[in-house]
């Protein structure tokens, strides 16, 4: 939707070793994976979706590949070439493509950094969540805090960039506890740091052992927000700056995939529950593979197209989702690429200066973005610019 927003394509890996029970993706266990026949079902789908959407005819040049999951970092190496091989003939692609590959920090798939590396992967995201065992336990997480810095120096030689997530607002956590966690992660010298609230989703174990009173110590709304003001202050005075609500980096070194997102891009969504945002026939449109991971395989070896399913999008709910995307970066969302959806973005404009008034957001440059204490309450405000 922002001009020069880009193109990506979302890769979608369903398996895993745990089911961590807060997490509530599409990713399963099983026993084994047979990863030669996953790897050409993912490559003939990334040929068919390319097909479609002119690939290589240059009308849209791919910018970002992002493998997620699940925990892509149990793909084989040869596995992640073959859907890079189909990518590249799939499309053009830029001269500095950003491959990420998200990876849990485990010894064993340390040891796959350099094949993926040598598969086309230009970055790597660790799944640390925790620099504690005792809460990386109660997190359902397969690695301890020393297996998590291993990885990440392992993964520093191999790859110019480096990224990793953290779990904040965790059962029993104080203020202090958290500041030296913090600390402690900003001086392994990362560019880039993800940043997520523990939220309790519907249909995961937290979820039922909550509902049972079981998962007690969860911090409330004031402690919440004091982790987060804490953490920006602390990000961004050693030099990473939070550029979207649960992200900080070095300057260059922003997840351009996700950024894609918040932005309003296109991407090709490729893999069991992936999603999609494309424009196919002058038609914006909303992508969706079947979640289960046998009757995704079975479609696609197939060539049955009922794996895959698209709904065009009215132009009030491309507003809509752009506000919940774009509001989540520093910058906000640009009122030029409101403006193209019609009478909706004049709305929204007379809306901002409302909110603007009680200094929730702010306009600038002609965009509209939140105020730091607008971030706290960044639900509120979307609603509120959406009308």
């Amino acid at each position: 939707m922002e001009e020069g927003a880009g193109f990506g394509l979302y890769v979608h890996w369903p398996f895993c070793q745990a089911k961590c029970p807060y997490c509530d993706f599409n990713s399963h266990v099983v026993a084994g994976v047979d990863q030669a026949r996953w790897a050409r079902a993912l490559a003939g789908e990334i040929a068919r979706v390319a097909e479609r959407t002119g690939g290589r005819d240059g009308a849209r040049r791919l910018t970002s590949v992002f493998f997620g999951g699940g925990t892509p970092s149990l793909m084989a190496p040869e596995t992640v070439a073959a859907v890079m091989e189909a990518a590249q003939a799939g499309w053009v692609c830029a001269n500095d493509l950003e491959v990420t590959l998200e990876a849990n920090p485990t010894s064993v798939e340390a040891g796959r950094f350099a094949g993926y590396r040598d598969a086309g992967v230009t970055r790597v995201s660790l799944g640390v969540q925790a620099l504690n065992d005792a809460d990386l336990r109660r997190l359902g997480r397969l690695h301890g805090a020393a297996d998590a810095r291993a990885a990440f120096d392992v993964a520093r030689d191999v790859f110019e960039r480096v990224s990793f997530d953290l779990i904040c607002a965790r059962q029993d956590q104080t203020r202090e506890a958290w500041a030296a966690e913090l600390d402690e992660a900003l001086a392994m010298t990362v560019d880039h740091l993800s940043l997520y609230q523990l939220t309790i989703e519907p249909g995961t174990a937290f979820a039922a052992r909550q509902k049972a009173g079981g998962l007690r110590g969860l911090p409330d709304e004031d402690l919440g927000a004091d982790l987060y003001e804490m953490t920006v202050e602390r990000c961004e005075a050693v030099g990473l700056r939070l550029y979207e609500v649960s992200n900080f980096a070095r300057p260059g070194a922003e997840c351009r995939h996700n950024l894609l997102y918040w932005s309003g891009g296109e991407y090709a969504g490729v893999g069991p529950g992936a999603h999609g945002r494309l424009t196919l026939g002058g038609r914006r449109v909303a992508t969706e593979q079947a979640s289960a991971p046998g009757a995704w395989l079975s479609g696609v070896e197939k060539g049955d197209l009922s794996h895959a399913r698209e709904e065009e999008i009215t132009v009030w709910d491309q507003m809509v989702e752009y506000l919940l995307m774009g509001m989540r970066k520093r910058e906000g969302v640009a009122l030029s690429a409101l403006s193209v959806l019609g009478d909706g973005g004049a709305s929204v404009r007379e809306r901002a200066h409302a909110l603007e008034d009680v200094g929730l957001v702010e306009m600038v440059s002609g965009r509209v973005r939140a105020t730091p204490r607008g971030r706290l309450l960044l639900d509120r405000v979307v609603a509120e610019l959406a009308g």
